[in-house]
């Protein structure tokens, strides 16, 4: 429930140490690059990245096209495997190896870049010959040569294509002209082939006619038939095919290189983090100064590190300054940790306040449960979400966290359950502990309203009053007793009384002075809120502030009715869990019904389940989360910072395993 005390590191050393000091820092995972603030008048250190930049560019490429001819590949032949997928697990030593395959890895980039290029020229070649093949079709009939069809020395002829649709056009327009004739070769589905002669007296006449009709000269010439042409392009475009399936088999032979490709494009990548982040540095001819932010408890880790260069090196730590905001590193523990996702997922919280993801993962594990609020759903949740977590290992991921959350959440939704006596929508205890959602109902100042709904009410302004506390604890940390009292402790107090008033105040409570004690609690700690906002404000903004108090009690009240929502997923799921098994259990057991309605009903209890199960999670995590940013985190949260990223701790494929030293 911390966030991470950030120190500040300086080093001094020599120019040549620079790459053995960042590979060091890098080692440790525990160092964040920061702009140096010393020797402004020192030049920055300026290290060409120009090349790696290109050779990172051309790698990626290489990779992004190997992957996605051998995916496809696979696909089609149905090859399943999770190794070629990114993210997988190589060790630190390996990982810095890299540079010892780049001969052997710009190899294997240049035979990819070559495959691509003749990739392309085929396709292209391809497709324009899959174009004059459809156009040729119809001249396969064709059993005289091209050059057949040229003028003489009186007449002209024309060879081409006209549309059926404009035949009679074509046809009214040559016969109309006296010294003109024509032929029909053959025809096709839309056009039909001609040859036409005309004294070249009237070509004019006969150019006229054919425009008109839509005539399309044949674009071909030559010797060659018709019918030959039409068979030396289809060999032709079976060549190509062949060339290209001879291609996509030589990409296929580089399928192992695929890994080792991807931690060369991550090895690089690193290597360009570290030239890009020495422009960060001051420097003198031979020597330069960076400065990082490191955690506390890290020092002498980072000490002992950096003491293994051979070189000369000053290391100094100091705080970090009153005015200086550094990044954030959250310091939970491994089950609380996963729910720093939702937290992000907002904002970060800045490094000068608390982390308030502890008490946020109680609060959403509880709704997450509730809303659930069943045995069999909350045990499916649990060994689901723990199956994913063993799955992913110790790579982090938003998959592995998300299960992570779902299985905690399913721990409450098994005591939820077990309180509102369900089991996949249907009763199994004799008792139940809680009212039952869909049927019970209590008086609330003579108002008949769902049992259950007025507990999920209650729960909020638990929620809220959590909120209002840290709003106090926050404010202490930073010595405003006063702001912590009045801005979080009062609204507290106002919350409990809130609380104690809508328990006296039910009928099945009966306990009208619980009520009025609530009341009188609630109204005392309102008043001096009322009072107490103006504070820090001018005489009028005394009085403004005090009616700005009262007004917060609308949303206050609005806040509270927010959730009404966990009552409402929580009645859905149940009716929908209730009648699936309701029905299901009576196609199965109805004797009358036969084999085939037991099939049907255990479909129906299947699918149904399932289907309600993931509506219902996805329902959750939504509103669940709005509640915490909203209706919590509204009430203290600042956030807005930024999350510590040590260098080299960025990749796009791999996983590197931390070192074992």
């Amino acid at each position: 429930m911390a966030i991470a005390k950030m120190r500040k590191l300086k080093i001094a050393a020599m120019a040549y140490d620079r790459d053995a000091i960042l590979d060091r820092l890098q080692k440790t995972g525990a160092a964040e690059i920061k702009e140096c603030t010393l020797g402004d008048e020192l030049p920055r250190l300026e290290i060409d990245a120009g090349e790696l930049r290109s050779s990172l560019a051309v790698s990626e490429t290489a990779l992004a096209a190997l992957s996605g001819e051998v995916s496809a590949q696979d696909k089609e032949k149905k090859v399943k495997d999770g190794e070629l997928k990114d993210g997988f697990e190589v060790s630190y030593s390996d990982f810095m190896d890299a540079y010892k395959s780049a001969d052997h890895e710009k190899e294997v980039i240049s035979k990819i870049s070559s495959l691509v290029d003749d990739r392309n020229r085929t396709s292209n070649e391809l497709t324009r010959y899959q174009r004059t093949l459809k156009t040729a079709e119809i001249y396969k009939a064709l059993e005289e040569p091209f050059d057949a069809y040229k003028d003489t020395a009186r007449a002209a002829v024309k060879l081409g294509t006209v549309a059926k649709a404009a035949k009679e056009t074509f046809e009214s327009g040559i016969s109309a002209i006296s010294l003109a004739d024509w032929k029909q070769i053959a025809e096709d589905e839309d056009n039909i082939l001609i040859a036409v002669y005309a004294h070249k007296s009237v070509r004019d006449d006969m150019d006229s006619a054919l425009s008109a009709a839509g005539f399309t000269p044949c674009p071909f010439s030559g010797s060659e038939t018709g019918a030959g042409f039409y068979a030396a392009t289809k060999a032709h475009i079976e060549a190509l095919e062949g060339a290209l399936k001879d291609n996509a088999d030589g990409f296929y032979a580089l399928r192992a290189e695929v890994k080792p490709l991807k931690v060369y494009c991550d090895y690089l990548g690193f290597q360009l983090e570290k030239a890009e982040t020495s422009g960060k540095f001051v420097a003198t001819e031979r020597t330069f100064i960076l400065e990082a932010y490191v955690p506390a408890v890290c020092e002498e880790m980072l000490t002992k590190a950096l003491q293994e260069v051979t070189g000369a090196i000053y290391i100094e730590f100091e705080d970090v300054a009153e005015d200086e905001m550094p990044p954030t590193l959250m310091d939970n523990n491994p089950v609380v940790s996963n729910f720093e996702t939702i937290t992000n997922m907002y904002s970060p919280p800045n490094a000068k306040e608390f982390d308030p993801s502890t008490i946020m993962a109680v609060f959403y594990s509880i709704f997450l449960g509730f809303i659930m609020g069943d045995l069999g759903y909350g045990i499916l949740m649990f060994i689901g979400g723990l199956a994913v977590v063993l799955y992913c290992g110790r790579r982090p991921s938003g998959l592995k966290n998300m299960a992570a959350i779902f299985s905690v959440g399913g721990i409450f939704g098994i005591i939820w359950g077990f309180l509102f006596n369900s089991f996949f929508g249907m009763p199994i205890l004799g008792t139940t502990v809680l009212p039952d959602a869909q049927s019970d109902m209590w008086n609330l100042v003579g108002i008949r309203i769902p049992a259950v709904l007025i507990i999920a009410l209650i729960i909020g302004c638990v929620h809220l009053m959590a909120g209002y506390i840290c709003k106090a604890i926050q404010c202490w940390r930073r010595g405003e007793v006063g702001d912590g009292f009045f801005e979080g402790v009062v609204w507290a107090i106002f919350t409990i009384g809130v609380i104690l008033a809508i328990v006296g105040f039910l009928d099945e409570v009966d306990c009208i002075d619980l009520a009025y004690a609530g009341g009188i609690i609630a109204g005392v700690a309102l008043v001096v809120a009322i009072f107490t906002a103006g504070r820090h404000e001018k005489i009028v903004g005394k009085f403004t502030k005090g009616f700005g108090a009262l007004y917060g009690v609308i949303n206050y009240a609005s806040d509270v009715l927010s959730y009404a929502r966990l009552y409402g997923l929580m009645l859905s799921g149940a009716v929908i869990a209730n009648l699936v098994s309701t029905y299901g259990i009576q196609f199965i057991s109805g004797a009358d019904f036969g084999g085939g309605w037991i099939i049907l009903g255990l479909v129906l209890i299947l699918v149904g389940h399932a289907f309600n199960l993931a509506i219902s999670l996805l329902g959750a995590y939504i509103h669940d989360a709005r509640l915490q940013y909203v209706e919590f985190y509204g009430k203290f949260y600042e956030g807005e910072g930024e999350l510590f990223t040590p260098i080299g701790s960025r990749h796009k494929y791999v996983y590197v395993a931390p070192q074992k030293d």
